[in-house]
């Protein structure tokens, strides 16, 4: 495949500062191309990227559940303490979002949290009076509650397959700035979209999920059942992807696709969206992940085996620095900074 540019991204570890380069193949297509002139504008003016929402599924994490929820709960209570009118009775814990025993997510509690955001947020295009109103602290406290959530819910996943089945621990590498600029998606990136995109490969990268905000039709199967319907969901959002930006995932669990236990999931799934009534062949419903690039895993890890390059990733879990043909940019600062919260709101204002 012909490759577009080469990005080199340098990792380091929090506790001796050693490093890792990553060394990633950009695709040559139509969203690739879009996605690569965002990151470039990104690197070149210096945006803030999200540490506090980077490394998603790695067990060992310094983010553990208890960090975790003690965030979740921090942030209710400050929007509770805001001018808001909309309040939040509710509490997070490891007790009561974790079935015990078992390691097994308690989802109904965590689609809770999802829909105060949902509520306090809004979508793109359409952001309710209660984020117009708040000011740049509250705002910052309302993102919280769907970055940790989705944060949360990783982590839980990846600890309960640690237990039970550690060659499917599906660590992933969230890269998302603050303020990102987006770029509207046309009828040729859709293409790159479809249920065959779910099932994701060690080292791949995709352009981040669902700029528009809400869960994708993916989220809501897997989190309310194969035999819910979309007009009982507790989250109230649903949206398809209509806009991307610079921002990037990469995949660091094995790829599922030729396993039977996958096929019999995409299978329950094309059934689901059917009884929805959704055409799980239609490109405009953005459907998984389109993937724009590849981490040379050889180059960067001299091996290919997932749990050699786990350990890897899992002593270098913060982004130093990134660089493409055209930019480049160096990130000091850290999510442990004690002033950390501050800079973001900062940010956003």
């Amino acid at each position: 495949m012909k490759l577009l540019d080469q990005i080199t991204i340098e990792l380091r570890s929090r506790q001796d500062n050693s490093q890792l380069n990553l060394y990633i193949n950009v695709d040559d297509n139509s969203l690739s191309r879009k996605w690569l002139g965002a990151l470039n504008h990104l690197l070149t003016n210096n945006y803030h990227l999200e540490k506090n929402y980077c490394f998603f599924g790695f067990p060992e994490s310094d983010r553990n559940s208890e960090y975790l929820c003690d965030q979740i709960n921090t942030s209710i209570a400050a929007i509770n303490a805001s001018a808001l009118t909309y309040k939040i009775n509710d509490y997070f814990t490891v007790d009561n979002t974790v079935v015990p025993g078992t390691g097994k997510l308690i989802h109904d509690k965590l689609n809770h949290l999802h829909r105060y955001f949902e509520d306090l947020q809004g979508v793109s295009g359409r952001m309710s009076a209660h984020y117009e109103s708040a000011d740049a602290e509250t705002r910052w406290h309302i993102r919280q509650l769907n970055l940790l959530c989705h944060e949360y819910e990783s982590l839980i996943l990846s600890r309960r397959k640690s237990w039970q089945a550690p060659e499917w621990i599906r660590p992933s590498q969230l890269m998302c700035w603050l303020n990102a600029p987006r770029f509207e998606l046309d009828s040729q990136d859709h293409e790159l979209f479809g249920v065959d995109t779910i099932s994701r490969g060690q080292g791949q990268v995709f352009v981040g999920v669902n700029k528009a905000v809400g869960k994708h039709h993916w989220e809501v199967f897997t989190d309310e059942g194969r035999d819910s319907r979309i007009d009982e969901l507790t989250t109230s959002t649903l949206k398809t992807q209509t806009e991307a930006a610079g921002d990037f995932d990469i995949e660091w669990g094995q790829d599922p696709s030729p396993y039977e236990f996958q096929q019999t999931k995409l299978a329950e799934f094309r059934t689901w969206l059917q009884a929805n009534g959704f055409d799980p062949e239609d490109p405009t419903l953005t459907i998984g992940h389109p993937k724009v690039a590849q981490v040379d895993l050889q180059r960067s890890f001299g091996t290919l085996a997932p749990r050699l390059i786990w350990d890897q990733l899992g002593h270098h879990m913060d982004v130093h620095k990134i660089r493409t043909s055209d930019a480049r940019a160096t990130y000091e600062y850290c999510w442990s900074d004690a002033d950390y919260a501050a800079r973001q709101i900062k940010e956003l204002k």
